[in-house]
């Protein structure tokens, strides 16, 4: 379920300019083709009453197989003489890969899964529908609020919350208690925490230099932003004092706590604190990840199949969590992780890719997605998601997360790296305050779509 999600920084110019060739604002359908006339009449079908075949991207392999086929199942029992194909695209490629296919009615996917950062790249270029009717069917106030926002464009709702993951610390147990520390209850805890476990081949707490996903949470507590909006121009605000606070506090933390290099971004860290195929030591007492990360930890089992698994943290004496805590305790706010679905609005069959969009927002399918460790992109069914400590960290910490800045350039950011640039920089001991104007003078263009 890790998403590496690269957008080409020529993506929103791309897109623009497809746009404008094919006359459509945001969430624009004049290019929909009319109804269908009936044979021998000259009466014509409602929506509702089209038939047709839809088809949804999904990105990843996030959608496990049974709940590809629920949908399917489902879609064409509601839409007697309709089918469905769920089309599985790669993370890596997806941004161009959507750029070339929203454009063109003729080849469009109907619905698709778009990474919650690239969201406001695709949403205010006229790529998607309107879709604020099903948000007034099931009411704004009952979906995740950060994935909700990330595809709101002047008021209207062009992209509905998937599902999502909240990051979380995983630990060592048996290392913590064996080194007399307790569990940081204070953000500066997690430093001395981490530097007290820390050793020549154990971090006290793994993290590259380079995770400015996983960075960003000193950021946060500390009530800096990357970025901020004044009606629609963004600025990049690293340089705000608030920020760089956070940024400080995070360099030291990452000096004293990890043995990672300041290059490293995107690891497996779930692996880090398993013990080694020989038997050895593990190379980190505490990570910061995803929460289906646990899937990922704990000793080896067999599974039904007969393949060695880990047994998800079955060890509680050796295994455990925490919420990464605040300046003066509570939960620090971390990176809202998820994805976002969308109508493509240059689909054929616009009624039929909502009434499968209602379908993913139903109960039986939000509690699907609960059952199978994703977050329901709608709060009424988060419950599904368990009952354990588990659920409850996922849930907890999910309700402080914040999304990146829902501007138009996000994506051309992410895919440039440029927040790694400036966090590696950081990590190997550059000057804070010149790297952060240095970096809002680059940044703040590109927020606002100007490669």
């Amino acid at each position: 379920m890790k998403k590496l999600r690269f957008v080409a920084v020529g993506t929103l110019a791309a897109l623009a300019l497809a746009a404008c060739s094919s006359g459509g604002g945001a969430g624009d359908t004049t290019s929909e083709p009319p109804a269908e006339t009936t044979t021998g009449t000259t009466e014509t079908t409602t929506p509702a009453e089209q038939t047709g075949d839809i088809t949804m991207w999904v990105a990843g392999g996030d959608t496990p197989q049974e709940l590809r086929d629920w949908l399917v199942a489902k879609f064409a029992e509601e839409n007697p003489g309709s089918t469905l194909t769920i089309e599985e695209q790669g993370w890596g490629d997806l941004v161009t890969k959507l750029t070339t296919a929203l454009p063109d009615a003729a080849n469009t996917p109907d619905v698709v899964e778009i990474g919650n950062t690239q969201t406001p790249t695709f949403s205010t270029v006229g790529a998607l529908l309107d879709v604020s009717d099903i948000v007034s069917e099931i009411g704004a106030d009952k979906f995740h609020e950060g994935l909700l926002g990330v595809g709101i464009v002047d008021g209207k709702n062009y992209a509905l919350p998937y599902y999502w993951g909240s990051r979380y610390a995983f630990y060592r147990a048996d290392l913590y208690k064996a080194a007399g520390v307790e569990v940081p209850k204070t953000l500066a805890e997690v430093t001395t925490a981490a530097a007290k476990l820390k050793t020549a081949t154990t971090s006290g707490f793994a993290m590259g230099g380079a995770d400015w996903r996983n960075a960003v949470s000193w950021v946060f507590a500390n009530g800096g932003e990357l970025a901020t909006v004044d009606g629609t121009t963004w600025t990049s605000t690293l340089s705000d004092p608030k920020t760089i606070t956070g940024i400080e506090q995070w360099a030291d933390f990452y000096k004293q706590a990890s043995n990672l290099p300041s290059t490293d971004r995107d690891v497996a860290y779930w692996d880090f604190i398993n013990d080694g195929t020989d038997g050895s030591a593990p190379a980190a007492a505490t990570i910061m990840a995803p929460g289906w990360a646990r899937w990922s930890i704990g000793d080896m089992v067999k599974n039904d199949a007969g393949e060695d698994v880990r047994d998800g943290m079955a060890n509680a004496d050796k295994f455990d969590i925490f919420g990464i805590p605040g300046v003066d305790g509570g939960l620090a706010p971390v990176f809202a992780g998820g994805s976002t679905f969308a109508i493509s609005a240059k689909s054929q069959h616009p009624e039929l890719a909502k009434s499968l969009a209602r379908i993913i927002l139903s109960k039986d399918y939000q509690e699907l997605l609960g059952t199978n460790g994703l977050g329901p992109g709608v709060k009424d069914y988060w419950a599904s998601m368990g009952d354990d400590k588990f659920a409850h960290m996922m849930i907890d910490t999910a309700a402080v997360a914040k999304p990146t800045p829902a501007a138009p350039g996000w994506a051309a950011i992410e895919g440039a790296f440029v927040y790694e640039e400036f966090f590696q920089k950081v990590a190997e001991g550059g000057d804070v305050a010149a790297l952060t104007a240095e970096y809002d003078a680059k940044i703040t263009p590109m927020l606002n779509g100007q490669a």
